[in-house]
């Protein structure tokens, strides 16, 4: 039996689909001469973390119609925004939201490098790194990096059960305290390693 209605898919979705606009607005904004400048993701610059999440994107049709990761192989590997990032990333994008959105999509099954999962999980998962990514940009780019305060609470609770493990994936730093009775970004951006007070700080580094 299904864990979630089709209320809690449409929400979902709709969350999704907010993620993806709000980095899609910040891929427009960015100048030429901005595409190298730092962001909170060690070692990754804005187009590091363009060419990141527009690859997710590009997985997710093939995900979703049963391949493997195998059967996929290097197709996505290198950079795929090539001399129109913003392009690459509207058509990645766009693919991505239709899949999800089919009928019946969140039902299915993944298989994903660590494992099979439900598509609705994958769902959640990739709502999770655009909200996250999408702070990440707005910073590098010197934009308002405020989330929505629905997306933000959702990013929380997805992260909050296993937010200790995280620095053992080798991707993520270690946490970074903050203040008692921080607001919800600034909470889940310290448990995934972020400085919300010095971003680009680079004492405690950033996770990806």
């Amino acid at each position: 039996m299904s864990r979630h209605s089709a209320e809690d898919e449409q929400e979902l979705l709709r969350l999704y689909a907010a993620a993806l606009d709000r980095f899609g607005q910040l891929v427009v904004a960015a100048g030429a001469g901005q595409w190298a400048a730092a962001t909170p993701c060690t070692d990754w610059t804005v187009r590091d973390v363009v060419n990141h999440l527009t690859v997710e994107q590009l997985w997710v049709p093939a995900m979703l119609a049963g391949s493997t990761v195998a059967e996929v192989g290097d197709r996505f590997d290198g950079d795929v925004l090539g001399d129109d990032p913003a392009a690459a990333w509207s058509d990645a994008a766009e693919a991505a939201r239709r899949a999800f959105a089919e009928p019946g999509a969140l039902e299915r099954t993944v298989h994903l490098s660590y494992g099979d999962r439900g598509a609705y999980g994958y769902c959640r998962e990739m709502t999770v790194d655009a909200v996250v990514h999408a702070w990440d940009l707005a910073v590098g780019l010197g934009e308002d990096s405020a989330m929505a305060p629905d997306a933000a609470e959702f990013v929380l609770a997805e992260i909050t059960p296993y937010a200790d493990r995280l620095p053992e994936s080798g991707v993520f730093a270690p946490a970074v305290p903050v203040p008692v009775g921080a607001d919800a970004q600034t909470r889940l951006l310290g448990m995934m390693g972020r400085d919300p007070a010095d971003p680009l700080g680079r004492g405690a580094g950033g996770g990806r």
